[in-house]
């Protein structure tokens, strides 16, 4: 029986979570235990644990009046974390450049960028993706502390990358301002593949994911 219930648990996690991160429940949806239970068809025990894992992970924001919000994205947060981003990953892409390993990560790069063009239609796994693309640069530094602040910031940057978009940032422009990326990278000039990341990506989705939200 205890078994039953971590497996039903684990599952009403993965469902919230996902509808949490795909904005099914948007920042700052009030969530209820009642409600949460009728639409996973869950007795409350196994929605409750998962509600307090993700209270944990900070992605549900409860009061002490017990009611439940999913966690707000503010104007700061987004400009935090695109700044961090823009530091991290402008100087990981000098490095792969003054290694010389440039051509080899175009090809790392590119990778991520053709399952992006394909999941053009698909803005969950499309944010995914990139995702995964932006950790595939600052792999170059070998640094686990880092990896592991990225990973820790994977649910809210799924969420702001999807506002961006939603409010005008176009998924085929960028994808194509990245195959511009990868092509300087194989070229050898980190100034243009800079600009790229830096004006075509990172400031154009912080910029987007700024507009009014709503």
């Amino acid at each position: 029986m205890a078994e039953k219930t971590a497996s039903l648990a684990g599952r009403a996690y993965e469902r919230i979570r996902q509808n949490i991160l795909n904005l099914t429940y948007p920042p700052g949806m009030p969530l209820t235990e009642a409600m949460l239970t009728e639409e996973l068809n869950m007795s409350r025990s196994p929605v409750r644990s998962a509600i307090q894992r993700l209270e944990a992970e900070g992605l549900i924001i409860s009061d002490y009046h017990k009611s439940m919000t999913v966690k707000e994205l503010t104007d700061q947060d987004i400009s935090e974390i695109y700044q961090f981003r823009e530091l991290m990953e402008t100087a990981a892409l000098k490095l792969i450049f003054s290694s010389g390993r440039n051509e080899e990560y175009s090809y790392r790069i590119e990778e991520k960028v053709v399952r992006m063009c394909a999941l053009e239609h698909d803005l969950y796994e499309w944010q995914q993706t990139d995702n995964a693309m932006h950790m595939e640069i600052i792999s170059i530094f070998g640094n686990s502390r880092i990896n592991k602040i990225y990973e820790n910031n994977l649910s809210e940057l799924l969420r702001i990358g999807q506002y961006s978009v939603k409010n005008g940032m176009n998924i085929s422009k960028t994808n194509e301002s990245l195959r511009k990326m990868v092509r300087y990278m194989r070229e050898g000039s980190y100034e243009k593949s800079c600009r790229v990341l830096r004006e075509g990506h990172l400031i154009t989705g912080r910029d987007s994911a700024l507009k009014e939200r709503g």
